[in-house]
């Protein structure tokens, strides 16, 4: 009986160790649907997002100018977390079958980590997703030191749907919003337009000189004075 009992219980313990990988590659997969734990909350969502349907009424325009509040230029240029609640502990990680999440980094590890990515010029390169420059549009930084557009990086993950570095492969990372790329693309900006102004004057004070000063070769020497003879009209 003895034996029939512990031989039970090593397979009781099997079948909950396969239940609770089984849910953690799951929830690594990021598939809530089949999701054990998660598959009431997306069913509160439907039901919340079916209630917000009913909800919504016509709004009628009334012609009258609304007035808009304009973002401040320092919330724009804030840098911020998007994920600042790390990931509830799945079964298999309480019980210990697969080791815990990182844990989330620091102000300082993150300042560490933007460095890493400076010094790669990431920000300069464009996004390596859809090989477009930076610009004004909205920037990540990972925990891994890669950057990308954040569309691009929703778009990749709602395709592969789990979350992995597209270049590095690293699972379940940390991603930070920064303005490194729009900075730079300001001062590229501003820059060219600096250099197109300074060439419309060097160009207009090079065509003044040529028409005031005549050049020391005979020809054109000559040429000039027959041009002023000829533009040169009596009193």
């Amino acid at each position: 009986m003895l034996k029939n009992k512990g031989h039970s219980s090593k397979k009781d313990n099997l079948a909950v160790n396969a239940v609770a990988l089984q849910d953690h590659i799951l929830r690594d997969l990021q598939l809530r649907n089949l999701s054990v734990a998660d598959h009431s909350k997306t069913q509160v969502q439907k039901k919340e997002n079916k209630s917000l349907k009913r909800d919504t009424k016509a709004i009628t325009d009334t012609g009258l100018k609304k007035t808009m509040q304009c973002p401040k230029l320092e919330d724009s240029e804030k840098e911020y977390v998007l994920d600042p609640k790390p990931p509830p502990l799945t079964l298999a990680q309480k019980l210990g079958l697969i080791g815990p999440p990182p844990p989330q980094l620091s102000s300082d590890e993150w300042e560490k980590v933007k460095q890493r990515s400076l010094l790669q010029g990431d920000s300069v390169q464009p996004c390596p997703i859809c090989k477009e420059e930076f610009e004004l549009r909205p920037q990540v930084l990972l925990s891994c030191s890669h950057v990308f557009h954040r569309a691009c990086l929703q778009a990749f993950e709602k395709f592969t749907n789990k979350k992995t570095c597209p270049l590095c492969r690293k699972n379940q990372y940390q991603t930070r919003v920064i303005h490194d790329g729009a900075r730079l693309f300001r001062i590229k900006c501003v820059t060219r337009i600096q250099a197109y102004w300074r060439g419309y004057v060097v160009r207009k004070w090079y065509r003044n000189l040529r028409e005031t000063v005549p050049p020391t070769d005979a020809k054109l020497r000559k040429k000039f004075f027959e041009k002023k003879t000829q533009d040169w009209k009596p009193a």
